[in-house]
């Protein structure tokens, strides 16, 4: 009994002293004297995060709307990419549409090889 209290009490006190025995080690980052570049984005800002830095300028990060995508790339006419008739977009039937057949596996959410209007609709939104 003495030895499993024994080897417990170590086994607590070893995971206790574990995280004051890891070490970390950073470097910091190179200095660039350059400016830094202005954002291509023209979009509307979405967000902007401002940290203070102690040792340095303050940091300053945006973010903004993605560019709308090429809406011919992404409209759809599902009754006419549906040949069969059969309420879905096969892959054959997607072949018909590059930015469609490209993108296939990422749409098709339930993985079963057709396209169904509500994935559809989940990829043009």
């Amino acid at each position: 009994m003495i030895r499993t209290s024994t080897a417990t009490g170590l086994l607590v006190l070893a995971a206790a002293l574990s995280p004051a025995l890891a070490q970390v080690t950073t470097s910091p980052l190179q200095q660039v004297d350059a400016p830094p570049e202005l954002s291509s984005q023209s979009g509307r800002q979405t967000g902007v995060v401002t940290m203070d830095r102690d040792d340095g300028p303050q940091v300053i990060i945006r973010s903004f709307e993605p560019r709308s995508a090429l809406s011919d790339q992404y409209r759809i006419d599902f009754t006419a990419l549906d040949t069969d008739g059969d309420g879905y977009i096969s892959r054959a039937e997607a072949k018909a549409h590059p930015a469609l057949d490209a993108e296939f596996n990422a749409i098709d959410s339930n993985r079963d090889g057709r396209l169904s209007r509500e994935e559809l609709a989940g990829w043009l939104r």
